[in-house]
C-alpha cells in the first residue's frame, strides 16, 4: 500500500507545476506592471513542483521501479506483454524530465531579470517556455499512464 501511495505525490506535484506553467503563461499574456508579483510567484511555483516531481520519482524510481529484485516494477513490465511501455515510454520519460527540469529553471530567471510587460520578445519567450513545460508535462503524465498499464497488463496476464 505504502508503495502506491508514494506515487500519488510524484503525480500530483507534477500536475500543480503543470497548471502553474498555464499560469505563468496566461499571465505572460496578458502582463502589465500589476500582474509581475503573480507572474514571478507562478514561475516559482512551477520549478518548485517539478523539482519535487523529480526528486520524489527519482526517489520511487531507485527504490520500487528500477530495484535489481526480481518483484520489481520494471522486471514486472519486462517480464509481460507491454515490454514496449518501458522500453518506449519509461525511457523517453527519463530523458525529457532533464529538458522539463532545465525549462523550470529558466522560466524564473526569465521572469524575474525582465519587464516582461515592456518587451514583447521576452514575453513571447517566457509565453513559449510555459507552454513547452505544458505540453512535455502532460505527454510525462500520459507516459506515466502507459507505464502502470504496461504493470497492470503484466500482473493480469494480458495479451
Amino acid at each position: 500500500m505504502w508503495k502506491e501511495l508514494m506515487t500519488m505525490p510524484h503525480v500530483i506535484f507534477g500536475v500543480f507545476g503543470i497548471l502553474f506553467a498555464l499560469w505563468v503563461a496566461v499571465e505572460a499574456a496578458n502582463s502589465s506592471e500589476a500582474n509581475q508579483r503573480r507572474l514571478k510567484l507562478a514561475s516559482i511555483g512551477t520549478t518548485l513542483f517539478l523539482w519535487l516531481t523529480y526528486l520524489i520519482g527519482g526517489w520511487w524510481y531507485v527504490v520500487y521501479y528500477g530495484a535489481a529484485v526480481s518483484n520489481s516494477d520494471k522486471s514486472i513490465i519486462l517480464a509481460g506483454p507491454w515490454k514496449w511501455s518501458h522500453s518506449f515510454f519509461m525511457e523517453t520519460k527519463e530523458h525529457i524530465f532533464f529538458m522539463l527540469l532545465f525549462l523550470s529553471i529558466l522560466l524564473p530567471i526569465v521572469t524575474f531579470r525582465n519587464q516582461i510587460f515592456k518587451d514583447t520578445k521576452v514575453r513571447n519567450l517566457t509565453i513559449v517556455i510555459a507552454l513547452t513545460i505544458v505540453v512535455l508535462g502532460l505527454g510525462m503524465e500520459g507516459f506515466g499512464a502507459m507505464i502502470s498499464k504496461g504493470i497492470k497488463m503484466s500482473l493480469m496476464g494480458g495479451k
